[in-house]
């Protein structure tokens, strides 16, 4: 069964792809469809055989690499953590792809949108699944491959192809942190298995967990937008929207929170870590919230949302609170993905108009719509006793009973976030669905609600934003639950759920729904009541500015493009030019063919054939021979050393230099004086080099009386004088 559940989803997207031209597009609809919802349905069975009846699975298949240093195979474990994270995947991953039967049914390309979303469900399992960190790795990267296909999927498009490249880039980043952080874990524990390297952390010094947990941390933000790397996911957007919808529910942003939540037995021992963690995910939260409040595209507002939920749940795991923040991806990832298909649906109806202040009016267009937007927006806004309430108030509160600064820090900015939040939700379908119609008549015309088979995946995902925290929230987070004790790891002096629910002032608690019910009131005052006053918000310049900088995503983008991404480039260059193409050719086999050539042709020019020349040598070489033979018996030791025979043989090599006529007349001498005098103010130059060593002095006048010596019979024998 556990196998079949892996499989079902590789099985269907083969099918697709490979087939699709024989089966046509209804088979590779009923295929993939049947497929990915028998995996489901084993999801579920699992789900209650290994976490209810606490029956963990193991599966060994074959051994993968057999050698001295590595013993790995493939093998998938079946816990309490692997089943929860499958029943999102594979009950969002369904109803995606039911919802996409008729959004897509227009595009000539079905078979392989299918086959690419059925793949990209395939290798999230073998992610979630594996019971080691290579398997993990595998579909780390597999993930990361299907989105590109996916949000490249209409690639005559020159902006998804921007989005898929700039995707893949930047979770490159945090994969190359993954990759260190794995060869350190196996240069560590020796191994990379979860059994054996959870069994031998805590025994391992502090400093190495916290650089492994930092690396592990580093892979996290890339894959699940954290801030410095989130640029990706609101350009991910130019996917389909059911691509959007399965990425920012249930697969590709969650993985980065597997990862921590897996290696939480390590990391629990890297205090450091949790701090950063913490604060990375705090900012997270904040800047995603503050940056959604000024977007005009639909889909980008709720992408900014996801990036803002995945800071709380990296929250969640620096305060070690690592069930809670489990429970809320589980919550997040159904209510993410009904705002995500309604949006779809609006999308769908309207010609694609993505622009929030083009729409308006749509309540009574598409009223089934509204009312699933309406649930996913109230839930992401935590409005109590809804699904998101139970976990993210749970996490603020967390929080706060840290009473430590970072976590008095992460309350506050979470508390902020909530507001921010309420507020651009409302934002949102206030624009949408309430305002007065801006768009064009002919969209109005033709809009209608969505069909059946789009309001099923509505209608589930709409009751489980409803009730599912409600039903789950004493198995996930409940003070008695052993549910998730087999596999997550929380030390015994990071516990704080207790504190956190009897021990905070009534206060504490309610503060964020407060802030929640405010930031939802002034946004419906604001655009309902009050409109005029947000156009007069810009006509001043410092209102233009802010509007600039919100809407600007904090110029992020613009600092990475014109700093990070230009500086690369023109390190690129100089790298290329100077140093490639320049001294290392200089230096390198280039530099020296080209030496030895150029040196060859300056001996051969020694070769003049008079009898005078010869002459000329064998008098250097007789002086040479008798200096190195006699000097130390006539000089000082000290006067033999490198400077000076550094010195000597640079005044040698000049003799090939000198400028001599070997157009003149056999009768005329080879040399002139002229070229001689060159030779005197070497010597000159070079001898008072020689007075900067002090041990040398002494010989000095012998040295250069030599010199001079020499010279002058040189002199002699060229000239004829």
């Amino acid at each position: 069964m556990y196998l079949s559940l892996l499989l079902l989803p590789m099985f269907g997207s083969a099918v697709a792809g490979l087939l699709g031209r024989k089966i046509g597009v209804t088979g590779a609809h009923i295929i993939t469809c049947s497929c990915l919802i028998t995996s489901a349905i084993l999801a579920i069975v699992a789900f209650y055989e290994v976490g209810l009846c606490n029956s963990p699975v193991s599966i060994n298949l074959i051994s993968w690499i057999d050698s001295e240093l590595m013993d790995v195979s493939w093998g998938f474990m079946f816990d309490s953590l692997t089943v929860s994270m499958l029943l999102p995947v594979l009950v969002v991953s369904s109803l995606v792809h039911i919802f996409s039967v008729d959004y897509m049914s227009a595009d000539p390309h079905n078979q392989r949108f299918f086959a690419y979303l059925s793949m990209f469900t395939f290798f999230m399992l073998v992610l979630v699944t594996g019971d080691n960190y290579l398997i993990m790795f595998v579909g780390w990267e597999g993930i990361g491959i299907s989105s590109y296909l996916l949000i490249n999927f209409w690639f005559t498009r020159i902006q998804a192809n921007k989005s898929a490249i700039k995707a893949l880039v930047v979770n490159r980043v945090g994969d190359m942190f993954l990759s260190i952080g794995f060869f350190a874990i196996f240069f560590v524990f020796g191994n990379l298995d979860y059994s054996t390297v959870f069994s031998i952390a805590p025994f391992i010094n502090e400093t190495i967990i916290t650089i492994i947990g930092l690396l592990l941390l580093l892979a996290a933000m890339g894959k699940s937008a954290q801030l410095g790397l989130h640029t990706w996911l609101p350009d991910a957007m130019e996917g389909p929207t059911p691509v959007s919808a399965l990425i920012h529910a249930a697969t590709l942003v969650t993985a980065g929170v597997y990862l921590l939540l897996r290696s939480s037995p390590v990391i629990e021992y890297g205090p450091t870590t949790l701090i950063i963690i913490t604060w990375v995910g705090a900012l997270t939260a904040f800047f995603a919230a503050s940056t959604g409040l000024l977007q005009n595209d639909l889909k980008r507002v709720i992408a900014y949302s996801t990036c803002s939920q995945m800071g709380y749940l990296f929250m969640a795991c620096g305060l070690s609170q690592y069930n809670v923040a489990l429970f809320h991806l589980v919550n997040h990832a159904f209510f993410k993905a009904l705002l995500f298909l309604a949006a779809g649906a609006v999308l769908h109806a309207t010609y694609d108009q993505q622009d929030q202040r083009r729409l308006g009016g749509l309540i009574g267009f598409l009223p089934f719509t509204y009312t699933a937007i309406l649930i996913g927006s109230l839930s992401l806004m935590a409005l109590p006793w809804l699904t998101g309430f139970y976990s993210k108030d749970l996490i603020l509160e967390v929080a706060y009973g840290q009473y430590e600064f970072s976590g008095q820090v992460a309350y506050w900015l979470g508390t902020l976030s909530a507001c921010l939040t309420a507020f651009y939700s409302l934002r949102l379908i206030s624009l949408t669905f309430l305002t007065y119609p801006n768009a064009s008549k002919s969209v109005y015309l033709h809009t209608h609600d969505a069909p059946t088979i789009v309001m099923i995946p509505l209608i589930i995902l709409s009751l489980l934003a409803i009730f599912f925290g409600y039903i789950a929230r004493d198995l996930f987070v409940g003070m008695g639950s052993d549910f998730l004790s087999p596999s997550l790891f929380t030390h015994p002096s990071h516990i704080s759920l207790i504190e956190a629910e009897f021990g905070l002032p009534q206060i504490i608690k309610l503060l964020p729904a407060i802030g929640t019910l405010m930031g939802a009131g002034l946004a419906l005052y604001l655009y309902h009541i009050l409109p005029v006053f947000t156009i007069d918000l810009t006509n001043n310049t410092l209102g233009q500015k802010l509007y600039r900088f919100f809407n600007g995503k904090y110029y992020i983008d613009v600092i990475y493009n014109h700093y990070i991404i230009n500086g690369g480039l023109q390190l690129g260059y100089v790298i290329s030019k100077v140093l490639d193409r320049g001294i290392i050719e200089l230096v390198g086999p280039y530099g020296l063919a080209t030496g030895l050539t150029s040196g060859s042709k300056d001996i051969a020019k020694l070769d003049t054939g008079n009898l005078t020349s010869y002459a000329l040598y064998l008098a250097i070489a007789l002086v040479t021979l008798v200096m190195i033979l006699l000097s130390p018996v006539l000089l000082n030791a000290a006067l033999i050393n490198t400077p000076l025979i550094l010195v000597l043989l640079a005044g040698t090599l000049c003799l090939p230099y000198l400028n001599y006529s070997n157009e003149s007349s056999r009768y005329s001498p080879p040399y002139k004086i002229e070229d001689f005098m060159f030779y005197n103010t070497t010597l000159n130059v070079m001898l008072p080099i020689l007075f900067l060593y002090p041990e040398i002095k002494g010989d000095i006048s012998y040295f250069s009386s030599t010199l001079y010596a020499s010279n002058f019979f040189f002199r002699k024998i060229r000239v004829g004088n």
